[in-house]
């Protein structure tokens, strides 16, 4: 696919805290346009994959709009309880997407499955698949990941969903605590960026 420079662009998420990280990933001069724009809902995401669902949302809000879309699919995978929550990270947090409920959720889990697992090291992963889709039904994707722990309680009120539990690699801080410039230069969602920007 020859890589033609994209000069509009929308954004296909309804999660403000993704559309504000997506923003600050995107070159100034393309003109960004969000669901809301349009009063648009999500479609149902009944992929399998972080991919599936990246390209389920990314082609229904561009054939909604006929503009050229980039649709994020991500979550928390933990090792010690079967790669959960992974595609359903989001909708443990209930349908309100209260992830206060699903960090709680997280906890029980990991209670159930160790008593004593906040001694131990609990190993994480946040997953990022984008996608980019043109109203031609074209389509690229790309898959980020970054590794890391469990934190043993809550810490921190600058991310959004997960971030105050996930400590990063190499880092005491959880995503919580980081702020948004550092964390969006190291983080799943910027290493999927990193493969899909030279269309942009």
């Amino acid at each position: 696919m020859k890589a033609k420079k994209i000069s509009q662009l929308l954004i296909g998420t309804n999660n403000k805290g993704k559309l504000r990280e997506i923003k600050a990933l995107l070159p100034k001069k393309i003109k960004i346009y969000s669901t809301s724009d349009y009063n648009l809902k999500s479609p149902k995401e009944n992929g399998k994959t972080f991919k599936e669902n990246s390209l389920i949302k990314a082609r229904f809000f561009s054939k909604k709009t006929n503009h050229i879309c980039m649709s994020d699919d991500s979550g928390l995978e933990i090792n010690l309880l079967n790669n959960q929550p992974g595609i359903y990270s989001a909708r443990w947090g209930g349908k309100k997407n209260n992830f206060d409920l699903a960090i709680k959720k997280v906890f029980k889990k990991l209670d159930k499955k160790v008593s004593n697992w906040r001694n131990r090291k609990i190993n994480a992963k946040f997953i990022c698949a984008l996608t980019i889709y043109w109203p031609s039904g074209k389509y690229k994707t790309t898959i980020g990941q970054i590794l890391g722990r469990i934190s043993s309680k809550k810490i921190g009120n600058k991310g959004f969903g997960y971030d105050p539990i996930f400590i990063p690699r190499r880092s005491k801080k959880t995503f919580g605590q980081i702020s948004p410039k550092k964390k969006y230069k190291i983080d799943h969602r910027y290493k999927a960026f990193q493969k899909i920007k030279k269309f942009l």
